[in-house]
């Protein structure tokens, strides 16, 4: 079962004194299960951003300590900062990450809002999908009137705290109110201009987000704004859904921005919002000098964002994960302002597990690992790592003629190969380490108690399907491996004549792979008590073996016949 993983991204009113920051943050790492991954303070909004990630149980007990912690060392009667804002801690959202739906997590945001409201007396509203009614989804419409307004607004029955007390009393004033939802993935995205206008920058923001800005008559700045029939404005809608946005100056940065929250990524993605703004803002004599994130992001967003620029520049896709970050990090010019480091900013590499792999070795070091007296990594591992070698041969010769001058009109072509090539790489890479692990498991089995009959019978069922398992690894090599072969037949005959060679290397290293793993499903096969398991795995291997030998002899004749 998936293990189920939700992100939490409070926003506290305090953004410049960088002690009582990480106080309030660093106390969510006091509960066992969560990690915090991001502290991101802004000066000019005197607002930091945390993020942090767990079991959905362990969250909410982090989550409340922070809140309490903030309403501790935050008053905020004395607060002011370029964004809106009500509470200490301001907004509360809770994110389903993994092995949990966005209505499941919402029953975690209303657990977490009834112990803020009892236990520390905050009062607060649920927002977005943790809403109890529909004028409170809107997080603009909880917070409208910000922490000025609060008197009032707790006083007015319509607008009753969902938790907490329905009174702006002493210790209201100190911590103001806070807002709590549920709700997709958001990515909080500033875009850099080259003017310290926060009117024209307001302008674009309007063009682009979903709201747009109030139709008026005549002037469309000054003019008398138009009604509809109940009284309210009427609206232009702006290009993007999905979209919020306004305009400020940033003084710390001499810069107007235009901050986004691209609520739901999947229907306005990042790179899109960003293309967008800068074609607004040269429509408005402007220029885009960069953009800024705020948190984290997927990896996937940063790798959509490099093949939206790379299909621009008609450029292979093909490019390795790291070369695409390099080259969304730049288009988006998301080193504008401060350096941008991806192991920081990406989740998906905040949460990789630190345990040294055999893959993250330099070459002359597992060289020496392989070289050493364990019989781990042993020759299924090698195999693996020969396959990925020689299938990465194959995808640079398909990246190398997507960019020959001249071939331009193919360029999506070998693009198409580079991708299936990066595809290949990437399973071939897992099995490197795999195949150590899967050797490792028999290795267990071997070592667990045999005292009694019972941890006997334990320990041959655990020691047999370790077997069956470590049979199965190198089989996938060799499945693999041979299947990566198309990628170097292709080339080898429509690729770059002059890298030929390269393409007939990279055949001959999935040839090694797949003979390699071959003798592995056949050596660990013959310890296999089920013996109709391991005949059927043993024959599949045996064809692709035969295939792959017959694939090798062909290159081999055709490269010598070019030659």
């Amino acid at each position: 079962m998936q293990q189920q993983l939700i992100e939490c991204v409070p926003n506290i009113s305090e953004g410049r004194d960088s002690a009582k920051i990480q106080t309030i943050a660093r106390v969510v790492e006091t509960v066992e299960g969560v990690k915090l991954l991001d502290i991101d303070p802004g000066k000019a909004t005197n607002r930091t951003v945390i993020t942090f990630v767990g079991a959905p149980d362990a969250v909410i007990e982090a989550a409340f300590l922070l809140i309490k912690k903030a309403s501790e060392l935050i008053d905020m009667s004395k607060h002011s900062g370029e964004h809106p804002r009500f509470g200490a801690t301001d907004v509360c959202p809770l994110v389903p990450i993994s092995g949990i739906s966005l209505e499941e997590t919402a029953k975690y945001a209303h657990k977490l809002g009834e112990r803020v409201g009892k236990e520390l007396g905050i009062p607060g509203y649920f927002y977005e999908k943790a809403a109890k009614e529909e004028k409170r989804k809107n997080l603009a419409n909880c917070r409208s009137g910000e922490y000025e307004g609060l008197p009032k607004k707790l006083s007015n029955p319509e607008w009753k705290p969902d938790f907490g007390p329905a009174e702006f009393n002493e210790k209201v004033a100190k911590t103001g109110a806070t807002a709590i939802s549920a709700r997709d993935f958001l990515i909080a995205y500033n875009v850099n201009l080259n003017t310290t206008s926060t009117r024209r920058a307001n302008a674009i923001a309007f063009d682009i987000r979903e709201a747009g800005r109030v139709k008026r008559e005549g002037n469309p700045i000054t003019g008398k704004k138009v009604l509809d029939e109940t009284g309210e404005p009427v609206r232009i809608p702006g290009k993007l859904k999905a979209v919020k946005g306004i305009g400020w100056y940033i003084d710390e940065y001499g810069i107007a921005q235009i901050s986004y929250n691209l609520t739901n990524i999947s229907v306005t993605s990042m790179h899109v919002a960003f293309d967008e703004t800068c074609k607004a803002a040269e429509a408005r004599g402007l220029r885009v000098t960069g953009s800024e994130l705020i948190g984290l992001i997927p990896l996937q967003a940063m790798l959509d964002a490099a093949d939206f620029y790379l299909v621009k520049q008609e450029r292979s896709l093909g490019a390795s994960e790291s070369e695409k970050i390099k080259i969304a990090i730049k288009s988006l010019g998301l080193d504008d302002l401060k350096p941008f480091n991806p192991e920081e900013k990406i989740i998906e590499y905040m949460l990789k597990d630190d345990t040294k792999k055999l893959i993250d070795f330099k070459l002359d070091d597992f060289a020496d690992e392989t070289a050493g007296d364990s019989m781990a990594p042993g020759g299924g591992s090698i195999a693996a790592y020969v396959g990925t070698l020689g299938v990465s041969l194959g995808t640079m010769v398909a990246n190398l003629s997507a960019h020959k001058a001249g071939w331009d009109d193919r360029w999506e072509y070998y693009s198409a190969w580079a991708e299936k090539g990066q595809a290949y790489k990437k399973k071939l890479l897992y099995l490197v380490d795999e195949d150590t692990n899967a050797f490792n498991r028999i290795i267990e089995g071997f070592r667990m108690p045999q005292g009694s009959e019972a941890e006997k019978e334990v320990r041959r069922a655990a020691i047999e399907a370790a077997t069956k398992y470590a049979t199965e690894i190198p089989f996938q090599v060799m499945e693999t491996a041979y299947n990566s072969m198309e990628v170097m037949q292709a080339m080898i005959k429509e690729g770059m004549e002059s890298s030929i060679s390269d393409s007939g290397v990279g055949m001959l290293c999935a040839r090694t792979a797949v003979l390699g793993a071959y003798f592995n499903v056949r050596i660990n096969g013959k310890d296999i008590k089920d013996r109709v398991f391991a005949e059927d795995i043993i024959k599949r291997a045996s064809e692709i073996y035969k295939k792959t030998l017959q694939i090798e002899k062909e290159t081999i004749d055709y490269i010598e016949g070019k030659m």
